[in-house]
């Protein structure tokens, strides 16, 4: 990889780009399953379509086969966090959903996770989603040449803690991305700021906060994939792929590149000069 020298991968501008493309399959993807998703339908539906949609784009699963995982999106429900695998149970009225998703194209990937509710919104957990994500904006915020890499877990934190009583999760956090899914450094949600390696142009990173309604703690299931909550509370996870750039954070799984959200906070980044 180009750039100074660093363990992390540094990715050329040209690199990035493709990274680009790997995510916008993915926004695509997400921006369908939050479509797709209601009362009746099955998450192996949504696996299916995310299949077809993966072929339709000439990219690659990120996950599937991945340490032997047999789907292409992980659709925890309720009290199941994160990677869980798709099945035939019909979502309900009153369900909170995450589906997680990675593309690769031409060797690099693109990750990304949304929470969608099923139905009727519960309050409760509209809250849990919508700090959630928040908190993953406030991290991608902080994505900026120059910053530590525990100023975004520091960001998460603050803006889970100050939204509620929620459980944020610390046995998973975000990560490096490019020619592999999962690369160092390893990004908790949580921490004081100041700390850990310093960012720079040509990073990408994988920012994704968990939060539940009540305990951090965790357990996984004996399918060895699917992680719950160990007091039954529901959860919400969302991530986005974010690229250091010369001119600031550029959000590779967003549509716009994070553009509206970057802007109306005065944020510099290329992604203006890059929304689709």
């Amino acid at each position: 990889m180009l750039g100074r020298k660093s363990k992390f991968e540094i990715k050329s501008p040209e690199q990035i780009l493709l990274m680009r493309t790997a995510g916008l399959v993915v926004a695509d993807v997400l921006a369908r399953m939050q479509l797709e998703a209601g009362p009746g339908v099955t998450t192996l539906q949504l696996d299916k379509i995310a299949r077809e949609m993966l072929t339709a784009a000439g990219a690659q699963s990120s996950f599937l086969g991945y340490f032997g995982y047999p789907a292409v999106i992980c659709s925890s429900l309720n009290d199941e966090v994160v990677h869980s695998i798709p099945n035939e149970i019909a979502l309900k009225d009153g369900d909170i959903l995450s589906v997680d998703f990675g593309a690769i194209v031409d060797g690099w990937n693109g990750d990304a996770a949304i929470t969608i509710e099923i139905g009727t919104p519960r309050p409760e957990q509209t809250a849990l989603s919508n700090a959630t994500r928040e908190s993953m904006w406030a991290g991608l915020a902080m994505a900026v040449a120059g910053n530590r890499l525990s100023d975004i877990s520091h960001a998460i934190e603050v803006v889970i803690r100050s939204a509620g009583n929620y459980g944020i999760l610390e046995e998973y956090g975000g990560h490096g991305i490019g020619t592999k899914m999962h690369m160092d450094p390893l990004i908790p949600n949580y921490g004081e700021p100041g700390h850990g390696p310093e960012l720079i142009p040509g990073m990408a990173l994988a920012i994704e906060p968990m939060a539940t309604l009540g305990s951090k703690h965790v357990r996984t299931l004996d399918d060895q994939w699917t992680v719950v909550t160990t007091d039954g509370s529901r959860a919400a996870h969302w991530e986005h792929t974010v690229a250091i750039t010369t001119d600031g954070p550029w959000v590779l799984t967003a549509h716009d590149g994070g553009a509206q959200y970057f802007a109306a906070r005065g944020i510099p980044s290329p992604a203006a000069n890059f929304a689709v």
